[in-house]
């Protein structure tokens, strides 16, 4: 069963469960839909919106992931890859 926030970035970006996802820093496979403000960081009581809901590979969960040095770094990358999104060129 997917977990609530996993079907919204699903269906935001137009996947389904079995389509290949690409991790929005490199495009390699994603296996995790971060949280870039994580409530246990601090982040948002509201923390499932696609503002901040983010495809990550796990070298780059485990590299960017809940490090607050790197929040401004995927905000940025997540905000482009919403922009090309809605420009249609995903």
């Amino acid at each position: 069963m997917l977990k609530k926030y996993t079907k919204l970035y699903l269906k935001f970006f137009g996947f389904d469960e079995s389509d290949f996802i690409p991790c929005e820093i490199c495009g390699s496979l994603a296996v995790d839909i971060h949280h870039i403000d994580a409530r246990g960081m601090g982040g948002t009581k509201i923390a499932d919106t696609i503002d901040n809901l983010m495809a990550l590979c796990r070298e780059h969960h485990m590299e960017f992931g809940d490090k607050k040095q790197h929040k401004e770094y995927l905000k940025n990358t997540h905000d482009f890859y919403i922009q090309l999104r809605k420009a249609g060129k995903l």
